[in-house]
């Protein structure tokens, strides 16, 4: 019992240190999207421009990370981003809780089982401001929720066309890389996206975390596949 015991502890820091190691494999990223697109509709070709709220304004060199990585996947939709002469407004937004793991180890972190303390079986929640927060805190295997929108809104009227939510949890701890394949993932079926919750898997290619590093905004993907 005790082997299979240490078996279990050290089974997720090894997968999530194998899958974000520059050597590693592809890993996938599988987010539930939900998409509305108001009538007349939201079109492809077409430009836009991004418009941030005030919040995200005091934070530009977050913004433009995560701007950078939206503008990739609505290219890959046949968006084009013209600050000149903009069809649309997109809003964009991600945001990313840490929270201790789904299936914590009461033997290594006494309290944290069924019998200790009062977090129940998910643990600590609370979203952090920005996109990257504050230090998660001393979680021995942390699960991570995060969650992307891109919301376009029709010029000069700002009557809102398309909305799309992505929502992913994992125990992966790199943001970019996973926010780069999130808002690909939100983008898939645009303009005429299927209607309810459906799952979109997005593949990252083993160097991805490595460059994301150097250059967050460069984050390459598979094209997305839709489970219904």
């Amino acid at each position: 019992m005790s082997s299979k015991r240490t078996l279990l502890v050290g089974f997720w820091p090894l997968a999530v240190a194998a899958a974000l190691s520059g050597c590693a494999t592809s890993w996938t990223v599988d987010s539930n999207v939900t998409s509305f697109s108001r009538p007349p509709g939201a079109t492809a070709p077409a430009t836009y421009r991004f418009e941030r709220l005030p919040s995200q304004q005091a934070e530009e060199a977050t913004q433009l990370e995560l701007e950078a990585m939206a503008e990739m996947a609505m290219a890959r939709v046949g968006l084009t981003r013209n600050d000149a002469a903009p069809r649309y407004a997109a809003t964009i937004t991600a945001r990313v809780s840490a929270q201790v793991s789904p299936w914590p180890d009461p033997w290594m972190y006494p309290g944290w089982g069924p019998y200790g303390r009062p977090y129940g079986p998910y643990g600590y929640r609370g979203w952090y401001g920005g996109w990257y927060g504050p230090p998660y805190g001393a979680y021995y295997n942390p699960w991570y929720l995060r969650e992307v929108s891109v919301v376009l809104r029709e010029l000069p009227g700002n009557q809102v066309v398309y909305e799309t939510r992505a929502s992913n949890d994992g125990p992966y701890n790199a943001n970019a890389p996973v926010f780069g394949a999130m808002f690909q993932a939100a983008m898939q079926g645009y303009p005429n996206p299927p209607a309810g919750v459906r799952r979109v898997d997005v593949v990252i290619p083993p160097k991805t975390t490595e460059t994301a590093q150097a250059a967050p905004s460069a984050v390459p993907a598979a094209v997305p596949q839709a489970t219904p």
